[in-house]
């Protein structure tokens, strides 16, 4: 069971020295999450104003406890410095899934000096932000997931056709050619089929929302014979619920509610297909040109080969991780894998092409 008054016994220096790092840390998100409400409205920047007085009353209980114990205050870690700055300049899902995180490895569940319920805070903060950022996550996803998937496809496809048609032994002056050729083919392919995926998409959602001229006839229909019934029980009420919601939906009808109810268009996380697409292309073929690189600059044999795959392993890490903070996980596991991914295709087409060269000298 967790304290929340003074110890009897006198903290050592490590304790003091903890006591004070987690001041800083409460501080520090306390206007971390002030910053964050600074840059939202309504309901969102009331949350988060919420949540940095909840730290502020955390960083009391330390204060209260280094009354007796005077000494100099301890800067926050260089990631909660960071993630103030970042906060006050983009204040994106980004800082939000990082914050997360923070919260989620929160240690006063196994700190004897922290209270139950600052522990029990904590966990809750976790969830308040996970929630504040699935939004943020939810606008962005449909294009978020064009562009890491389309740079992801670029570095590896790419890398995988320059290292298998160079381990064949063919020119530098071809193997420019072909991974110059291999990514505007792969962008316009990308491009072109993300834009047809989302379209379609939205297109089989706007066939199942309900017609948004749908509340205009309802001051019209047989209160008796309630036809909006129907419609409840087609969307799978049974009989007795679609009947009640239906006898309440005409008794509080407005014309502001009604349209609120029918005129739901796609959800945002679908994103736009033009959006999708353009992100799909360039972010394809940003990835796509980097292992065109060394040889672009002239670089020819082993060395080529290993720049390029170094090249590429680093922006497989670098997406990896993106892609881990985002999610609120951990991002060495994503970028571990990015990395083996890419590298385990680009090997398995290095070979092909070290057989084949083989085979045909």
């Amino acid at each position: 069971m967790h304290t929340s008054d003074h110890r009897d016994d006198q903290p050592d220096k490590a304790q003091i020295r903890r006591w004070r790092r987690y001041l800083a840390e409460e501080q520090a998100e306390a206007a971390l999450y002030r910053r964050l409400a600074g840059r939202r409205r309504g309901r969102d920047a009331s949350i988060l104003r919420d949540l940095a007085d909840a730290e502020g009353r955390h960083a009391a209980h330390w204060e209260l406890l280094l009354a007796d114990h005077p000494g100099r205050p301890v800067r926050p870690s260089l990631r909660s410095r960071m993630l103030i700055w970042l906060a006050g300049r983009f204040g994106t899902v980004f800082v939000l899934a990082l914050a997360q995180r923070a919260e989620s490895r929160s240690a006063y569940g196994q700190d004897e000096d922290a209270t139950d319920t600052m522990a029990a805070d904590e966990r809750i903060h976790a969830e308040v932000i996970r929630s504040l950022a699935a939004k943020g996550r939810a606008r962005m996803s449909g294009t978020f997931r064009a562009a890491v998937f389309g740079m992801n496809d670029g570095l590896v496809s790419n890398l995988a056709l320059v290292l298998g048609i160079g381990a064949a032994g063919t020119s530098p002056a071809i193997i420019l050619l072909t991974g110059l050729s291999g990514l505007l083919a792969g962008a316009l392919s990308m491009g072109a089929g993300e834009y047809v995926s989302v379209r379609s998409q939205r297109e089989l959602v706007e066939a199942s929302t309900p017609s948004p001229v749908v509340h205009t006839v309802l001051p019209h229909l047989d209160v008796d014979a309630n036809e909006l019934a129907l419609v409840y029980r087609a969307r799978g009420m049974s009989e007795a619920d679609a009947s009640a919601r239906a006898q309440q939906r005409l008794a509080d009808y407005d014309s502001e509610r009604a349209g609120s109810d029918t005129t739901a268009g796609p959800p945002e996380e679908l994103g736009s297909p033009w959006g999708a697409a353009t992100s799909s292309f360039l972010f394809f073929a940003s990835g796509a040109i980097i292992p065109v690189l060394p040889y672009a600059f002239g670089l020819t044999g082993l060395l080529a080969v290993v720049l390029a795959a170094g090249l590429v392993g680093v922006a497989l890490v670098i997406t990896g991780s993106i892609v881990g903070l985002l999610s609120g996980a951990s991002p060495l596991p994503r970028a571990l894998r990015q990395l083996a991914i890419g590298w385990g295709a680009a090997a398995a087409t290095y070979l092909l092409g070290l057989g084949f060269g083989t085979v045909t000298g």
